[in-house]
């Protein structure tokens, strides 16, 4: 299991900087995404991938962590935040602008 989050979290960092530092404005919304999402995986596994825990009480000593999750929640709603505001910043530049390109200048066709 920990390996599948491993590679699933490498998998998704590797794709959300290659789309982040593309040319136009929304794979690197994407790739932006794609970076949250590793990060809530990275700070969920942080937490120990325990199958069948119980939540915190005093008997046992093997029970779930309840830290990472609650920063997993709050992560996802600042990454949900951070795309509407990054969307709408990308649809408002390429109104004013007239393409989509991060530098806002245009393509050369030649």
């Amino acid at each position: 299991m920990e390996l599948l989050y491993a590679m699933t979290t490498g998998v998704l960092t590797a794709c959300g900087l290659y789309l982040t530092l593309r040319g136009r404005t929304f794979p690197v919304v994407v790739g932006l995404t794609l970076l949250s999402y590793a990060v809530n995986l990275f700070l969920f596994s942080m937490g120990g991938l325990t199958t069948d825990g119980p939540a915190i009480v005093s008997e046992g000593t093997g029970y779930a962590d309840p830290l990472p999750q609650a920063l997993v929640l709050t992560a996802i709603v600042i990454g949900f935040a951070m795309t509407a505001f990054v969307v709408i910043l990308a649809m408002r530049a390429r109104s004013e602008v007239g393409n989509d390109h991060v530098d806002g200048k245009k393509e050369d066709r030649e």
